[in-house]
């Protein structure tokens, strides 16, 4: 008798395993599902509706937060760590869904027995059309019972984060000109709320991606993690502005507030005033009489500046060079309509900043000084005004002038990303503050939500640099895999996965040799070319670590670079190795006037290579005694113990102690800071 034949999969047991070959890609969504069961994509919403209740976005998520569940019970990872193994690209995220889905955070699994109970209860809908129906009826019972009675058996709701996203407007005219108008109309609600604290309000790089999307509202709202939607279309027809918007409910696909316009020109200001608030009003978001003032300030009362400002913003939003100028043209125009329009002036400033950020010669500083001025002058309460001037000070590095500018900017606008991005920047290199980096960096990645992948990568990139330098080098790993994913030609990202590595086990031969290979890419990188001397320079090989120094003291002066200057005292030391004593000693008074000039936290670390270098090991022992006192430092500063300068302090009766002190306060703030993120849920 033969043996009968396998039973076949269902359609789910395949989709399912398909989705479970797929699991650590975050891009892995509806659509590459519908592609890998050789469907279409409304068949495959239809056939996944009908077997399981679930849509396929949840469907989708369902398997990974199931095997997210098998992976904790394991024990074997770290939250942040499994979120990625399951495909969420935000931890934040994952615990949201990861609650909503058991009852409780992924942090508790195994911790209580009601935990226990409740996961349990809960259905699991992927087996659902399995059971038999009275079955299926009673589980859902039990859990309905169960998330509706509680405390004394009176209704209790989750609350809904108020987080949202402006998608890009439909324009409903034949006229393709029309089209800078629809847009602006999409940038004046998204700007409108990104005035509210209350809300966490999506980016507009985060959203320009489903311009002609085919994803539906859940799907959309998962990638950007949102609960709410702004949908819009609209059009003008002489002085009329015809407006279709409405605002969705995520999860339903329900709208819950629609209206249709029909406005004079005149009257967009009101237009956009009143979109804003009943947006806000719909979802109940608290709006402050200052937020409400911000609302209601009309940018300008002369329309043909106004116009000329709409079109402007496509060009100004591309952040490429030629964008940039032509909207820097079109701004100005909008100037001599109007000689007090606060925004255009800013957002000048702001341009020609980005024009020559990577520039080595500033030929636009004057230039950002003054519109930043005007813009001040018109609207000193703008956030782009602010952000305007906080850049002038930035290029001009009064940094500590740059700062107050951007916290204000930030009140007035609480989702500026622009504003986030640079405090951000600010205190990783500018005003160093591990704290603070990583606070901007999070949020940072919290309004740039599924951006274009150049963006993405970048965003990815600053949070991984930001997690290794405040000691989390499991979870900087994680993003930093994330953004060679999103990009794998990301310019910084090898070199920074080199030293998150090394962060983990030390093996400073492996990160050499990373280093090494990405600088034989690209040898005019001299940021990697001082690194791979530096390490060569910790093992004390200094015929190696002269040949790299060698090159990249050449090239620096080759360009009249004042770059890397704090690294002068490491590289005067192996050049005095090489019996170059004239170049060791024009460098290291290179490094002691950088000494007498540097006002950063680091300052008496930087003492203390100089004491060493000198030879004065009571100065330098004082300085690192000084030092000790810091706080929020850099990860990288526990291992000066390590380096050839240091090694004759050693002996010194007071240095173990020292060190010791500076390491216990740098992990004591790094586990206050922990509980702090987790407490939030942004790791």
């Amino acid at each position: 008798m033969s043996n009968p034949s396998p039973k076949k999969p269902t359609f789910i047991e395949q989709a399912e395993a398909i989705i479970l070959e797929n699991l650590a890609n975050d891009q892995f969504g509806v659509s590459e599902l519908a592609e890998a069961t050789h469907m279409s994509r409304s068949n495959l919403l239809r056939k996944i509706k009908k077997q399981t209740q679930l849509s396929a976005s949840q469907f989708i998520r369902q398997v990974r937060l199931i095997e997210a569940m098998n992976l904790l019970k394991e024990d074997a990872s770290t939250v942040s760590e499994i979120s990625y193994q399951v495909g969420f690209g935000s931890t934040s995220y994952f615990i949201k869904c990861f609650r909503e889905q058991y009852g409780y955070s992924p942090g508790e699994v195994g911790k209580s027995d009601v935990q226990v109970e409740i996961e349990q209860v809960k259905p699991n809908y992927l087996k659902l059309y399995k059971l038999p129906l009275i079955a299926v009826t009673s589980v859902i019972l039990l859990v309905i019972s169960f998330l509706i009675f509680s405390k004394n058996d009176k209704v209790h709701q989750l609350e809904i984060e108020k987080s949202i996203a402006v998608l890009p407007f439909k324009n409903e005219s034949s006229d393709s000109t029309n089209l800078y108008f629809v847009n602006g109309l999409m940038e004046s609600a998204l700007n409108n709320l990104q005035k509210i604290e209350d809300l966490r309000v999506i980016s507009r790089t985060s959203v320009e991606k489903y311009r002609k999307t085919e994803k539906g509202i859940p799907e959309i709202a998962e990638e950007l993690d949102v609960n709410y939607l702004v949908e819009g279309s609209g059009q003008r027809i002489g002085d009329q502005v015809l407006l279709n918007i409405q605002l969705i409910e995520a999860s339903s696909d329900t709208p819950i507030w629609l209206e249709q316009y029909n406005r004079e020109v005149v009257d967009i200001f009101a237009l956009q005033n009143d979109v804003a608030k009943k947006i806000a009003d719909a979802i109940a978001a608290v709006v402050t009489p200052a937020e409400l003032e911000q609302i209601e300030k009309k940018p300008t009362d002369n329309l043909l500046a106004y116009d000329y400002y709409l079109q402007a913003l496509d060009p100004y939003y591309s952040r490429t060079n030629e964008g940039l100028e032509k909207a820097i043209s079109l701004f100005e125009k909008a100037i001599e309509q109007d000689p007090e329009f606060a925004l255009a002036y800013a957002n000048i400033a702001i341009s020609y900043y980005l024009l020559e950020m990577s520039q080595l010669e500033k030929q636009y500083t004057e230039k950002i000084n003054s519109f930043a001025d005007k813009a001040l002058l018109y609207d000193s309460k703008s956030a782009e005004s602010l952000v305007a001037k906080a850049f002038y000070y930035i290029q001009t590095k009064e940094y500590k002038l740059a700062l107050p500018h951007l916290n204000k900017a930030l009140e007035y606008n609480p989702n500026s990303s622009l504003a986030v991005q640079m405090l951000a920047e600010f205190y990783s290199h500018m005003v160093p503050n591990t704290n603070k980096y990583l606070e901007y960096a999070l949020k940072g990645v919290q309004l740039n939500v599924a951006s274009d992948s150049f963006t993405q990568s970048y965003t990815y990139l600053q949070l991984s640099n930001a997690l290794v330098s405040s000691g989390f080098a499991d979870e900087a790993l994680i993003y930093i895999n994330k953004s060679l994913d999103y990009n794998a030609e990301n310019y910084f990202a090898p070199h920074l996965k080199a030293f998150i590595l090394f962060a983990k086990d030390g093996n400073i031969e492996r990160t050499r040799n990373l280093l090494i290979e990405e600088w034989n890419k690209d040898t005019t990188r001299l940021d990697i070319l001082q690194d791979i001397g530096k390490l060569y320079y910790i093992e004390e090989n200094y015929d190696s670590a002269y040949f790299y120094f060698k090159k990249f003291v050449e090239t620096r002066e080759a360009k009249g670079l004042d770059i890397y200057l704090q690294e002068n005292v490491k590289i005067a030391l192996v050049y005095k190795k090489m019996g170059l004593d004239t170049k060791a000693e024009k460098l290291f008074n290179d490094f002691s006037e950088y000494c007498k000039n540097d006002q950063s936290i680091y300052r008496s670390v930087n003492l203390v290579w100089k004491y060493a270098y000198e030879g004065k090991i009571n100065e330098a022992i004082e300085q690192l005694r000084i030092f000790s006192e810091t706080e929020n430092y850099l990860y990288w500063f526990l291992l000066i113990e390590d380096e050839p300068l240091i090694k004759p302090l050693k002996s010194h009766p007071d240095f173990e102690a020292i060190m010791q002190k500076i390491k216990d306060r740098f992990w004591e703030n790094q586990t206050k800071l922990k509980k702090s993120l987790e407490k939030d849920e942004l790791i």
